[in-house]
Formats: structure tokens, C-alpha cells, sequence
């Protein structure tokens, strides 16, 4: 079986993850991968904690248990930072993405001695901008298809227009368009 690359989202209900779980994987889909996408709830309450995972292969994926060992993880809410081990079964040579206005230095006191690489986008301000609401699901799949490289911005669009175009006005799906290309523009590495 080929290379299983493993994703975990942290977040807080109500945040888009899910969404942006499924949004990933479909796009990935488009583009010829195999795909997994897949939420865990808490507590089924606006602002709980909630995960949500990913899985992407070129090869049939036939595990269907949680991502014990992802490479990449997600932290959509920073205020999770110093609630949940974000870094759990973390791998080695993974890395963190995470929707912060916080420096570098604060960044890293909230995980002491973690020397895996990071990556911030201040996604919810970016949100906000391009959507008027604090939902900073879009700029992160931006940003991590910069990171990752594994799905393309055009069929990331695709998806935006394919789910959220029948849900809601162009505006809204054009938004959420321009809050991809920010995430991609503005991710930084720390």
C-alpha cells in the first residue's frame, strides 16, 4: 500500500473544520487522490472542542480508525493551545498550522520544547475581511495547500462553488475564494 499522509484538525464547534475537512478531501478527490475526511464531537455544543481528520493516498485507503499519527495538524482556535495536547502522536518530521495573531515567542511558550516545524496564519482576521465572519475554515485550506502541495487552488475553488455555491450567494462562495488565495499569500513559517 502506498504512503498514507495523515491530517488532524483541532478546533471548536462552530469553527468550519469539519467543513474544511471534507472541503480538503474532496478537492484532493478532484485532483486523483484517494481521501478519508472524518469528524470526532465532545459535546455536541456551539464553541466545544471538536477534531476532525484527514486521510489522502494515491493507493486505496482501507484503514477507518482515528489519525493516531498525523503529520500535519490544524489548530483553527489558539485558545486550544493550552487546553489540548495538539502535538499528541504528532510525527516527528510533522508540523503545525496555526490560526494566530500571537508572536513567535508566544507561540512557543505554549509548546515548550516542541522543536517540530510551525506555521501561523492570522486566518479568523482574514475571515473577517473577505467574509465578515469569524470563520477561519477557508484561509487555512489556503494555506495548506501551499504547505502541502497535494491539492491545488482551482479545484479547492471548485469545491467552494461545487458545496457552499448551493448553500449560499456567489458572494459568499467569491469570499470564501479570496479567503483561500489569502491563506495561500499570507501563511508564514516561524
Amino acid at each position: 500500500m502506498g504512503k498514507i499522509r495523515e491530517m488532524r484538525w483541532h478546533a471548536r464547534a462552530g469553527q468550519g473544520a469539519v467543513t474544511a475537512a471534507k472541503l480538503y478531501a474532496e478537492a484532493a478527490m478532484v485532483g486523483g487522490k484517494h481521501v478519508q475526511a472524518f469528524p470526532e464531537y465532545g459535546p455536541e455544543r456551539m464553541g466545544a472542542p471538536v477534531q476532525a481528520f484527514n486521510r489522502t493516498s494515491d493507493e486505496p485507503i482501507t484503514v477507518h480508525c482515528h489519525a493516531r499519527n498525523p503529520e500535519m495538524v490544524v489548530v483553527v482556535d489558539d485558545t486550544l493551545l493550552s487546553v489540548v495536547d495538539v502535538t499528541e502522536g504528532l510525527t516527528q518530521d510533522g508540523c503545525l498550522l496555526i490560526n494566530t495573531e500571537k508572536t513567535p515567542g508566544e507561540v512557543w511558550k505554549l509548546i515548550p520544547g516542541d522543536k517540530r516545524t510551525i506555521y501561523v496564519l492570522p486566518a479568523t482576521r482574514i475571515a473577517l475581511e473577505t467574509l465578515g465572519r469569524p470563520i477561519p475554515n477557508t484561509p487555512l485550506l489556503g494555506a495548506l495547500a501551499k504547505i502541502r502541495g497535494e491539492v491545488e487552488m482551482e479545484h479547492l475553488f471548485e469545491e467552494i462553488r461545487n458545496t457552499l455555491g448551493k448553500k449560499f450567494t456567489q458572494k459568499v462562495a467569491e469570499g470564501n475564494n479570496q479567503a483561500i488565495r489569502r491563506g495561500y499569500e499570507e501563511v508564514r513559517k516561524i
